[in-house]
């Protein structure tokens, strides 16, 4: 997109011309998640069948290459994060920083984790805990035991903090770096320059980038608002007793498409930032309160034991192959994260991009990778260890009603054994929907961008394309999750994601190589 110069009043103001739309990565991009929303009406069972294919496929065929790079891209962020690159500064030594540190690290953070802590906080603990689906069985470890919540904490802890969001973080700094300091385009082509030249900026290779990168994010968004709707929708049915089924999901997938779609027609300023920072501010009340009512002096030492627990099996657990740990844990948790974190990240980069102008990389490392770690560790220390505490003393059966009410149902059992639980559970659906909404409308303006040509970061795309992007990814997600739930309730879902993550897993592994060569070969653009 061109820039025109017009004069009011004597005076030169730069006007952009109107946008264009990058036709090689919206329409074949668009006619597959188009598509793929049409067969979930016509057909659902296909559509299903195909995800599921596609789910098992590439974790059992692409398993370990998703393990290698996840340990190469958290040394590379390391090496970043405190060596003397760590000065430099995004868009120049005289760049000044657009939000305040509050707001940066609020939209940061709700538009990186979306439902993920909410939804697994209490589930995944209790569910390793219990040994529910086969998860324990080629650990060694015994089910229902001290040692075994110590494991389940340990492995929270390393399936949400430092590794995901070393992903995260790298693809964001590799965008912000290209973009603000060597004034590349704001797209995912442009972190592979290092490697191939502006080459691969022009012709098929461009396209084929970014519609594969679009076309991650969409299933992993899509994956993410159907978890969203089977959590929320299992709340309904234990709190207020309104059995969950279609219209229950179809209601809560036009409550919250609306929702993050308005916010993301409102813009990163009047939209995003609002939402992120009330969003935040929900969280941290949460947090709060939960420590002081639960088992507090338990939460800290079983999060103590369990970040020992991690550090002495990192490396296990970090190249751990499926048939040594088995597929229940192995395949269906830490990979499954591991392709929807990568499906996530190379879009997920350009929203940090363009949120973090004016900063230090250190700074963008220190916002994007080390305190979301950290916040993600104190969340489910603090709700898996209150989990594992109250299953340990018969306090209410989490477990069992996994097991009889499937995995989406555990936290509203949780919920409601607090004081004051049926106020806290309508502000943790609330919290839900607006969590999802602050991370859904963030990749929706990320999505329209990249179909647009040559968008600049502080300009909006055309609302046409948010408004396309969003109808289509809800209409998956009520697909998936009405019609191929599963044994978890969010099977489907998990299909789609693994699926986003395959799509750009070889993208993402370039842009880590790219990385290596601009930051530790290359000449550094301060």
């Amino acid at each position: 997109m061109s820039l025109e110069v017009k004069k009011e009043n004597g005076v030169e103001i730069a006007a952009h011309s109107q946008q264009k739309t990058r036709k090689g990565v919206f329409w074949p991009a668009f006619l597959i998640v188009g598509g793929g929303a049409v067969l979930g009406i016509v057909n659902n069972k296909m559509l299903a069948d195909i995800s599921m294919n596609g789910f098992i496929a590439s974790l059992r065929g692409l398993g370990w290459l998703y393990q290698i790079i996840s340990i190469v891209a958290l040394v590379i962020v390391g090496l970043v994060t405190f060596s003397k690159i760590g000065k430099v500064r995004l868009g120049g030594e005289d760049a000044k920083p657009k939000y305040s540190f509050g707001s940066w690290f609020a939209m940061a953070l709700s538009g990186g984790i979306a439902t993920g802590l909410i939804t697994y906080g209490v589930n995944e603990p209790i569910i390793y805990f219990g040994n529910i689906y086969g998860e324990m069985n080629q650990t060694g470890v015994k089910p229902g035991t001290p040692l075994a919540a110590i494991f389940a904490m340990g492995r929270s802890f390393y399936n949400w903090s430092f590794i995901p969001y070393a992903m995260y973080s790298l693809s964001g700094l590799v965008v912000a770096y290209m973009y603000f300091n060597r004034k590349k385009s704001l797209s995912v082509t442009s972190t592979l320059i290092p490697l191939f030249g502006d080459k691969v900026t022009k012709g098929i290779w461009s396209s084929i980038i970014d519609t594969l990168s679009v076309l991650a994010i969409a299933l992993g968004l899509a994956s993410s608002l159907g978890a969203g709707l089977a959590l929320v929708g299992s709340g309904i049915e234990a709190t207020y007793g309104i059995q969950q089924g279609p219209i229950v999901w179809l209601v809560l997938t036009l409550v919250i498409t609306a929702m993050f779609t308005l916010s993301s027609l409102k813009g990163l300023d009047k939209g995003i930032r609002f939402l992120s920072d009330f969003n935040a501010k929900v969280f941290y009340i949460i947090l709060i309160a939960l420590i002081i009512i639960g088992p507090t002096l338990f939460i800290f030492r079983t999060s103590t034991a369990g970040l020992g627990y991690w550090l002495q099996n990192f490396w296990q657990w970090g190249l751990d192959p499926i048939d040594l740990g088995g597929e229940a844990l192995v395949m269906w948790w830490t990979l499954y994260d591991w392709a929807i974190w990568i499906a996530y990240a190379p879009l997920m980069g350009i929203f940090f991009a363009v949120i973090s102008h004016g900063r230090t990389i250190r700074e963008f490392m220190i916002v994007n990778w080390i305190l979301p770690s950290v916040f993600s560790i104190i969340w489910f220390g603090i709700w898996g260890g209150t989990a594992l505490h109250w299953q340990q003393n018969n306090v209410v059966d989490l477990v069992g009603t996994i097991k009889e009410s499937g995995a989406m149902a555990a936290l509203w059992s949780f919920l409601a054994n607090l004081p004051l639980g049926a106020v806290i559970i309508p502000i943790i659906m609330f919290s839900l929907i607006l969590s999802f909404s602050t991370g859904a409308d963030a990749m929706v303006r990320t999505i329209s961008s990249l179909c647009t040509v040559n968008i600049q970061h502080d300009e909006e795309p055309a609302n046409w394309k948010k408004l396309l992007w969003a109808l289509s990814i809800g209409i998956i997600a009520f697909v998936m999750v009405a019609f191929a739930g599963g044994a978890q309730g969010v099977d489907g879902v998990k299909y789609l994601a693994a699926l986003g993550g395959s799509s750009i897993l070889f993208v993402f592994v370039l842009q880590v190589v790219s990385a290596i060569k601009m930051f530790f070969i290359d000449k550094i653009e301060k």
